[in-house]
């Protein structure tokens, strides 16, 4: 086997090395009522347990409705 060349690893900064570009932060305010404020910081948390209720609300009501038709 050959000896495998080292990588180079070391950031290029000559004289023709692309300039680095700035990084731009977009921030927007808004003017929010305190249920929207809420909903904007635990939508994360909120919306699963939302459709997991959902879909158990569901699940009980087509197993009730089979009850009633079955009796």
């Amino acid at each position: 086997m050959t000896k495998q060349k080292k990588k180079r690893n070391k950031v290029y900064r000559g004289a023709d090395a692309s300039m680095s570009r700035p990084v731009v932060t977009k921030i927007s305010a808004a003017n929010r009522n305190g249920i929207q404020q809420w909903w904007f910081e635990k939508k994360r948390l909120a919306k699963p347990i939302l459709i997991a209720v959902g879909v158990v609300a569901a699940i009980i009501w087509m197993i009730y409705e089979l009850i009633r038709l079955a009796f």
